[in-house]
């Protein structure tokens, strides 16, 4: 029997993939047909691939039988229901008795499929949006109270609506993300991660606590094509958790190494998961720009887990491995080309303005060529395997980008993004740490339930309308304080505040400026921020609000109590899986850092010479700070010296201007020389005889 679901799966995945292949490079569907096709081709997949009681080891025929039917009628209500479109419009869009059952089918199965693929959270989630807008919306007081919808008015919006489950969050899921899924199932099966795990060897393995090292190298690289932490974690981690063990690390600290490394896999150009396609839809800032801002961030990520890895190798005298002898030059030789040209390849369609779903299509026959430059040659059957593949590994993230646009699109209808947004300002009282810690705290309660890439596009549809406006906000304050308003923002404070404006005409103070700022009636100040604050400054604002959104809904992966992809390697390490969550929740520490980057630096949109010292000054203060957290920098701190390390990283990560930067700097690498040459003095002299 499980032969033939494999069998069937392997013949239908193709099937999808070729589907979507001549959707995104031979041919042009309208939306909604591409979109109900998708939906379609994956809840069948969907029933082959995940059983309706996952407990059974194998299912009986009478259950695989039902799970079969499921797919079929969810497949065929979608395409039935888009095919009668015209018709429904054609009766004053109303709903027939074959659309009603056609529409609740197709609901059902929503709700069943997301079931089996992520859990329970988000089928709750979706019956609470859809009965919220239907009935007991209209039960509450005060401003989320609704008054509700009739029932065939949210069963037309849910599927046919801009938002709703054939809407525009499945058509990245149909173009941008399959695309590059199915890329990255080219890429593993030409024997690219074997590559990537073997380059890291070559590369970090004979440093010291090269094996930690390998982990943070492979798993950026792996980011590349798998794009899931938890995938990402449960491919590297078999090699490179062991490796760790072996060298002197404790299993905890391994498995803790591997699951933040695998996290940061999502935040690597030029993929990031889903989330930087979801990005580019809801911003409308080009993808390119996205994942080109993402580059030194990324990197710095990774750093501050090599840090950790170090700094623990040293405190352990973690020895390097000696028969880790593979060369770099050997490994390129065995199989680079697969790997290396085809992200070439990406990158310079990408850079040159290409569409990503083409650069992703012409990458994949990249990869077919250059495998036949290697040992590992992709005939016709391996493509059908990574073709099989492709859609194999996109299932759960097709199911649920269509289903979770049933509950944006509730978000939408009824406005509470809005609402959201000004409750987080209010309780922020206008700060924005506040409201970065309010929405990191949002992330890490919806990641117990949600994957990383739903968490991120319900809490960027309700929380990145405030997060911009404080971001805006700190900038209007700074351009009131140093008397640089235009005379059309003046005219908006002529409106608002005509007995204050004389004020705008000399510099003041940063609290006095924000004051004035605060006194500006609500109705006007979204015009004064439209006029003052404008072009590319209200461009990178947007981005830094949703990159900020973006990185803390990483959390979830790593922060207790539910981190999947610290219980995963957990799981490989034969560690506590809480006490492992805890500690990649430390060695994690770089997705709370890069944020209030983000939010109170120009990391993501100033000029190279603004981005390169922020890049630099910050990478000193991430080593800073994993030493000051670890009491260890070359040699043991005291915690005296722990404190004005920290204080030093602190300082070299605050926004400031160069002179105290470059101070804290020149400080710090004083003090990591002198706790150097004393641990040397300790190390030399010799300790009192004992009586």
């Amino acid at each position: 029997m499980q032969k033939k679901i494999e069998k069937a799966l392997f013949f239908v995945g193709i099937a999808i993939s070729l589907l979507h292949i001549y959707f995104n490079i031979f041919g042009i569907l309208p939306g909604l047909w591409q979109n109900s096709l998708h939906y379609s081709g994956f809840a069948i997949l969907c029933t082959l691939s995940y059983p309706m009681f996952s407990g059974k080891k194998e299912r009986s025929r009478f259950i695989l039988t039902i799970d079969i039917i499921i797919g079929i009628t969810a497949a065929i209500s979608a395409l039935y229901l888009i095919s009668m479109e015209d018709a429904i419009y054609a009766r004053g869009v109303h709903l027939a008795l074959p659309e009603w059952i056609a529409g609740i089918l197709l609901i059902l199965s929503a709700l069943e499929l997301t079931r089996r693929t992520t859990g329970p959270i988000i089928p709750i989630l979706i019956i609470l949006a859809l009965t919220y807008v239907g009935w007991w919306g209209g039960l509450l007081d005060g401003v989320f109270r609704f008054s509700g919808l009739t029932s065939e008015t949210i069963l037309f919006r849910s599927i046919y609506g801009d938002d709703g489950l054939f809407g525009n969050i499945a058509r990245i899921s149909s173009t941008f993300v399959f695309m590059f899924i199915l890329f990255g199932a080219f890429l593993l099966r030409s024997g690219a991660g074997d590559f990537v795990i073997n380059l890291a060897r070559a590369v970090a393995g004979r440093t010291v606590g090269g094996p930690g090292l390998v982990a943070v190298f492979a798993s950026g690289l792996t980011g590349t094509i798998s794009g899931s932490a938890v995938a990402n974690t449960a491919s590297t981690g078999v090699i490179t958790i062991p490796l760790m063990k072996k060298a002197g690390f404790p299993p905890k600290f391994a498995a803790g190494v591997e699951a933040a490394a695998s996290t940061g896999g999502q935040l690597m150009p030029p993929i990031m998961g889903a989330g930087a396609f979801v990005m580019a839809s809801y911003t409308q800032i080009p993808y390119t720009t996205i994942v080109t801002v993402s580059v030194l961030p990324a990197i710095l990520y990774f750093a501050t887990v090599a840090f950790f890895v170090r700094i623990e190798a040293k405190k352990r005298n973690v020895q390097v491995i000696e028969d880790e002898r593979v060369k770099p030059m050997e490994v390129l030789k065995k199989g680079g080309l697969p790997f290396l040209l085809p992200i070439t390849v990406l990158i310079g369609l990408l850079v040159f303005g290409f569409t990503p779903t083409y650069a992703a299509g012409i990458s994949i026959l990249a990869v077919i060529a250059a495998s036949w430059l290697t040992p590992n040659r992709m005939g016709p059957r391996a493509i059908l395997e990574a073709l099989a593949l492709g859609a194999k590994n996109m299932t759960m993230t097709a199911i649920l980008l269509c289903s979770v646009g049933l509950i944006v699109n509730v978000i939408a209808t009824t406005g509470i993004g809005n609402t959201f947004s000004l409750m987080i300002t209010n309780w922020a009282g206008h700060s924005l740490i506040i409201a970065i810690i309010l929405i990191a705290l949002a992330s890490l309660v919806l990641g117990m339930g949600l994957p990383v890439t739903a968490a991120y596009i319900v809490l960027g549809t309700l929380s990145a309308p405030a997060l911009y406006n404080l971001i805006i906000d700190n900038k209007l304050i700074e351009l009131i304080a140093a008397g640089l308003l235009s005379e059309e923002a003046k005219a908006i404070f002529m409106l608002a505040l005509p007995e204050k404006v004389g004020m705008l005409n000399h510099s003041m103070g940063l609290d006095q400026a924000a004051a004035l700022l605060a006194a500006v009636p609500p109705d006007l100040a979204g015009t004064l921020r439209d006029i003052a604050v404008g072009g590319s400054t209200a461009t990178f604002a947007l981005l830094s609000a949703h990159m900020i959104i973006f990185w803390l809904s990483q959390d979830s992966n790593v922060t207790p109590p539910v981190c999947l992809t610290a219980f995963t390697a957990a799981a490989i390490a034969k560690t506590p899986p809480m006490s492992t969550g805890l500690e990649s929740w430390k060695i994690a520490k770089g997705i709370y850092i890069m944020p209030l980057l983000f939010a109170y630096t120009p990391f993501l949109g100033g000029s190279w010479y603004e981005v390169i010292s922020i890049f630099l000054f910050a990478l000193i203060g991430v080593y800073a700070f994993t030493g000051a957290i670890q009491g260890y920098l070359e040699q043991k701190l005291s915690w005296v010296l722990r404190l004005v390390v920290l204080g030093l990283a602190f300082s070299l990560l605050a926004p400031s201007n160069i002179l105290i930067h470059s101070a804290a700097a020149i400080a710090f690498t004083f003090l990591l020389f002198f706790n150097v040459k004393r641990g040397q003095a300790q190390t030399l002299t010799p300790e009192p005889a004992t009586k």
